[in-house]
């Protein structure tokens, strides 16, 4: 009698796992939305906390992965980001924001050559939506190796796709003014903000090309309008503030 006694109570014991570890996973998933709310909300302390207890639960989950790498990128602790990006990646080969998030990761640490490879890898994939990211994103990391042919070739890449995307936009103005072509930057600045007027970036852009040509007085309207635009405290409101303070 003790056998089938013994083989109830190991069966009972065994649903009971069972049960517990469906209980956790769910409890798991429940605290991995609440850290992508958090992320959301740009809170990336408490989003960190939340998912790093979901890890526990979820170790190989590449959608977790590639949020903790976003809280990460938000505590600027790059180099834990590109981990869990590589970690999405290596668990999930086709998942391309993983990949853009990763390529973004190096581009932070001026790992360019490293950027520019795994943006190559994805940018000519029929089934991604968004291509003019990757091209982007190819054309800061070539700006960044102050390679300024290759960087305005990929930003035009992704103004040819999206003619109003405003950091490809910001890239081939920015490469324009570094080149000493501040007129041309200005053209492509003017004409965005027709459709953009309130792309505060760009008003700072157009305020640098003025600046290159010597022109104070359009220069010193256009940091006014980036900080009329520019969420307060920002990098790019205050340095606004300092130009017109000086």
């Amino acid at each position: 009698m003790k056998q089938p006694f013994m083989l109830l109570l190991a069966s009972l014991t065994l649903l009971s796992c069972a049960s517990n570890r469906v209980q956790e996973q769910k409890i798991a998933a429940a605290t991995v939305e609440l850290g992508e709310v958090y992320l959301n909300q740009g809170n990336f302390t408490a989003a960190l906390k939340a998912l790093l207890d979901a890890e526990k639960v979820l170790p190989n989950d590449p959608y977790l992965h590639n949020d903790l790498g976003v809280a990460y990128m938000g505590k600027e602790r790059f180099e834990l980001a590109e981990h869990h990006f590589k970690k999405a990646v290596t668990l999930k080969p086709d998942y391309i924001p993983a990949r853009n998030n990763l390529g973004t990761a190096y581009l932070k640490q001026k790992k360019y050559d490293k950027a520019i490879e795994c943006y190559k890898q994805f940018s000519t994939d029929l089934l991604y939506s968004t291509p003019h990211f990757a091209f982007s994103n190819m054309g800061w990391a070539y700006l960044g190796k102050n390679n300024q042919p290759l960087a305005r070739k990929y930003f035009s890449k992704a103004l040819n796709l999206k003619p109003d995307f405003i950091n490809a936009v910001h890239g081939l103005a920015t490469s324009y003014i570094q080149s000493g072509n501040a007129r041309k930057a200005e053209a492509i600045i003017e004409k965005t903000l027709k459709k953009r007027p309130n792309a505060s970036v760009l008003h700072a852009d157009l305020a640098r090309a003025y600046e290159a040509l010597n022109q104070s007085s359009q220069a010193r309207a256009a940091w006014e309008r980036v900080l009329l635009f520019a969420p307060e405290a920002t990098p790019l409101a205050l340095e606004a503030e300092s130009k017109l303070n000086n």
